[in-house]
């Protein structure tokens, strides 16, 4: 298991829930600790993710509050509960690195982005703000390993992107993911770019006059 890097409650059951589902076969949702949607951008997903008839583990943090929840319309979650599981937060390492998990709805944060990178999962990108712009084009013009969704928040553009990364190209993306993956598990161990580079920044730091 994979150490959290967050100080909220992560929802184990999921982890069950996703162990009971086919390989590749689930989109995982989430947007970090800061974004936050309105309700019309989470209703757009929701009817998103439902109408690709698709898998999915969503973490909304929206969930956890009882008179939110109260104002889905019962029909979309009775749908949802069919191929959804929704959580308020999830153990985001383990999830990418679950075998049932085929792609990941993100924020482009530069840690979800790395996790998704090591974990080989493919990606979508929904960029909000700062650096996660830059980070959704090298993503899916650069690097070629996800799709770029932009700034749009439009339920058909959802079903349709989810439907390209987790079927049409999915081999494609797959096959991009998983090399990207190799060079970064090659960079980060012994001999590799990164691994010599904190060596050197090290010695650098021990180098330094201290008196």
């Amino acid at each position: 298991m994979i150490p959290p890097n967050n100080l909220k409650k992560e929802d184990m059951g999921c982890i069950v829930w996703l162990d009971a589902q086919p390989l590749r076969s689930v989109i995982y949702v989430s947007f970090g600790s800061i974004m936050v949607m309105s309700n019309d951008q989470i209703m757009e997903l929701w009817h998103g993710l439902k109408n690709s008839g698709k898998r999915f583990l969503w973490a909304l943090p929206n969930v956890a509050d009882k008179e939110w929840k109260n104002q889905i319309p019962p029909e979309l979650l009775e749908d949802s509960s069919q191929k959804g599981y929704v959580v308020a937060w999830a153990p985001q390492g383990d999830v990418l690195d679950h075998k049932a998990v085929g792609g990941f709805l993100t924020h482009c944060g530069w840690n979800s982005t790395l996790e998704s990178i090591v974990a080989g999962v493919p990606m979508i990108c929904w960029p909000c703000f700062g650096d996660q712009q830059c980070i959704s084009r090298l993503i899916a013009k650069i690097w070629k390993i996800g799709l770029d969704m932009k700034d749009t928040c439009d339920r058909v553009i959802i079903e349709k992107m989810i439907k390209e990364l987790m079927d049409i190209r999915r081999e494609e993306f797959t096959q991009s993911a998983d090399q990207i993956a190799k060079l970064a598990k090659n960079a980060v161990s012994k001999g590799g770019s990164s691994y010599i580079n904190l060596d050197r920044l090290i010695e650098d730091i021990r180098s330094l006059d201290t008196d």
